[in-house]
């Protein structure tokens, strides 16, 4: 079992869990209130830091019910921790964008997280030709 070494820079948020039993996924809270006008953008403190075990990254994207609770989205749709943001004080953050007035509380689930093995080294190999068989282009399902 892997072990993530964390520190909270707020008392105001639940431990962070499991989702339930019902994923490998992990939430992740507002440790701050939040009031956004349609259109206005924030870094919202999710109020932990954390040191990834070595060769893992986080990524972290948005509940399937940000959106709807609180109409904001993430600006860079999946957010990417790597392991070199372990500092005391490298905080999470999670950058929303609202689409409408909206408030989070302090302690609302507005976003998630796993952790990922980081991609091995590779290596580009140049060629003339792909073997694999052609699907149709982009933005098909290989029927023309």
């Amino acid at each position: 079992m892997e072990k993530i070494q964390i520190r909270y820079l707020s008392d105001q948020i639940e431990p962070l869990r499991y989702i339930d039993g019902k994923s490998d996924w992990i939430d992740l809270r507002s440790a701050e209130e939040v009031e956004l006008k349609a259109g206005e953008f924030r870094l919202i403190r999710l109020g932990v830091a954390m040191k990834l075990p070595a060769g893992y990254e986080a990524h972290i994207v948005p509940r399937s019910s940000t959106y709807k609770n609180f109409g904001v989205i993430q600006t860079n749709h999946m957010g990417v921790i790597d392991g070199s943001y372990c500092g005391n004080d490298d905080e999470w953050r999670f950058p929303a964008y609202a689409m409408r007035d909206t408030r989070i509380r302090i302690n609302d689930r507005i976003c998630q997280f796993r952790i990922m093995k980081n991609q091995p080294t590779i290596e580009f190999e140049t060629v003339d030709r792909l073997d694999g068989d052609n699907r149709g282009g982009f933005g098909t399902t290989g029927t023309c």
